[in-house]
């Protein structure tokens, strides 16, 4: 069997169009978007390595009974303002172990909560 020869292509190679990756947009609990609650707020987990306000962000528990899985993040509800330095060092940081971890994210979800349903109450009221 005789192969024919291959014919250099003028045309470089064709990759298609490029896919777009799309943004997984999380669902509002009740209406009411618990991320945006968070920013510009004060960091709640004070673990002592603050950093400025302007880099707080929603810190979501890492605790299977807030719905946190492998691939899954806990349900918004579940969040607590963080900075960038405490919510790095609660995440990936090893001078605490898991149970303070957990320890130090419920004691300021118990802080944030009662702040939260305040700003909610002026919300609803304002």
């Amino acid at each position: 069997m005789k192969r024919s020869p291959i014919k250099p292509s003028t045309k470089p190679m064709s990759r298609g169009k490029p896919i777009k990756a799309r943004r997984k947009v999380r669902p509002k609990v009740d209406g009411i978007d618990y991320l945006a609650l968070c920013r510009g707020q004060l960091c709640y987990l004070q673990i002592g390595t603050c950093s400025s306000h302007e880099t707080v962000v929603p810190c979501h528990s890492n605790q299977g009974i807030h719905g946190k899985a492998m691939g899954l993040k806990a349900c918004d509800i579940y969040t607590v303002p963080g900075c960038h330095k405490c919510h790095a060092e609660l995440d990936q940081g090893n001078r605490f172990d898991k149970a303070q971890k957990f320890e130090i994210w419920n004691l300021a979800y118990s802080r944030w909560v009662l702040d939260r349903n305040e700003i909610l109450k002026g919300v609803c009221n304002g």
